[in-house]
């Protein structure tokens, strides 16, 4: 989490600035801010973690055909190069940004000396654009010109644009909450006119001798859910946030869920357009989820770049319209559960039936270089409530587990309900 400090605006009347001289340029040059290298073990664990079961499902375990193999090769290939060129972008992003005084002092940290280092903000800006190059290369080498797939495909990566334009515009500008609640309400419009799927849903069969139906047809009221979900998806990352390589975590564990999901259900499902949505999801998440590895080598403790709500908005619209045009919206929210637990603990304050500080984070203490909770009723707070007091990394790791672990349950449910629930 990260206080900004912004460059005062210059007066109408002031004159433009000078260009400094070159030989002026040339003495300042040598204090160009120096930033850590990446921290790519990190990134390399977490591949090893959440690739590993997917690769094994896709190549091993599961005989899927040998063209979505190759499709799925192909797609992890170019998503490899994104991850390189993320790498390579970031660290020359965030010198820009700490030029144009686009960074703040990790909260966390006040009263150490790691306290008072300018951290650039908002480099999900660069993840996001490399995942749109990414994404849109992919399907001139997938998809033919007249391929079903396309519209919905080319509304997705619109509305993951217009997500990350809004989000750079709250990192700017830091617009009030009453107006970041309705930023995903317009981003996800492209996504709602070209959605030309189902709009009816299958009633669970317990239900059925009450409801009389088996499929109940919901028509718009079905793409109010969609708005919802992706108005949801958003602004629950950006609350469940405050620690180093917390958002960008979370982001990576639920995309890792999302891939071995999709697998699973091409493997098991004999339905034509069931499979194909799958394999939609699976060419848009698994450069999401590379890119997303290349940020979390920066993001993890102790922070070089603060990932800014233009990540978080971003992350949160990808993986919304990716459950969504995948048809498992669902089970989305499902691995979406601490989210919604954090979502619900937060209320009361959200809607200021109780105080809400501006930044609902733990107090840090520099002595013991450990974080207390305080009666903020978010997860962050509520995990140090219960278990006690943690360095900022021990915290994020425990947090992560239980994301790791809700999405397990989630696979356990799936499999308990199946044949029972619908």
């Amino acid at each position: 989490m990260a206080v900004r400090r912004r460059t005062a605006a210059a007066a109408a009347g002031d004159p433009p600035p000078q260009a400094p001289p070159a030989d002026e340029a040339a003495a300042v040059a040598p204090d160009e801010p120096v930033l850590r290298a990446p921290n790519l073990r990190v990134a390399a664990v977490a591949a090893a973690l959440f690739l590993a079961p997917f690769s094994y499902l896709a190549f091993v375990h599961y005989s899927l055909t040998a063209d979505l193999q190759r499709s799925i090769l192909k797609c992890g290939a170019m998503s490899l190069v994104g991850f390189c060129v993320a790498l390579k972008l970031i660290p020359i992003a965030a010198r820009y940004h700490l030029r144009r005084r686009m960074f703040g002092y990790d909260i966390n940290k006040k009263g150490l000396p790691t306290g008072q280092i300018k951290v650039p903000e908002a480099l999900g800006l660069v993840v996001g654009i490399v995942y749109l190059v990414i994404a849109i290369i992919f399907q001139q080498f997938h998809y033919a010109p007249d391929s079903i797939w396309l519209v919905e495909y080319n509304a997705a990566l619109t509305s993951v644009c217009f997500m990350i334009l809004l989000g750079f515009v709250d990192d700017v500008l830091d617009v009030p909450w009453r107006v970041k609640l309705a930023l995903p309400t317009f981003a996800a419009l492209p996504l709602l006119m070209a959605y030309a799927g189902g709009t009816s849903i299958i009633i669970p069969k317990p239900l059925t001798p009450y409801v009389g139906l088996t499929v109940l047809e919901l028509g718009l009221f079905y793409k109010l859910f969609m708005l919802l979900l992706a108005v949801f998806c958003t602004n629950s990352i950006n609350i469940h946030a405050g620690l180093n390589g917390l958002e960008v975590g979370q982001t990576v564990v639920i995309s890792a869920a999302v891939l071995i999901h999709n697998v699973m259900r091409i493997a098991s499902s004999t339905d034509i357009e069931t499979q194909q949505a799958h394999e939609f999801s699976i060419y848009l998440v698994l450069p999401f989820l590379t890119i997303s590895l290349a940020l979390l080598a920066f993001n993890w403790y102790p922070s070089i770049v603060f990932v800014g709500d233009t990540y978080t908005y971003f992350a949160g619209m990808a993986l919304a319209v990716i459950g969504i045009l995948g048809h498992f919206s669902e089970t989305l929210l499902l691995f979406f559960l601490p989210q919604v637990l954090n979502f619900l603990c937060s209320v009361p304050q959200l809607f200021h039936f109780v105080p809400c500080p501006r930044h609902r984070l733990p107090r840090f203490d520099p002595g013991a270089g450990l974080l207390t909770g305080t009666k903020d009723g978010n997860l962050v707070n509520i995990f140090l409530r219960l278990f006690g007091k943690c360095s900022e990394r021990a915290l994020c790791i425990r947090l992560l587990i239980f994301q790791a672990l809700c999405c397990v349950f989630c696979f356990w449910l799936r499999y308990m309900l199946t044949g029972w629930y619908k």
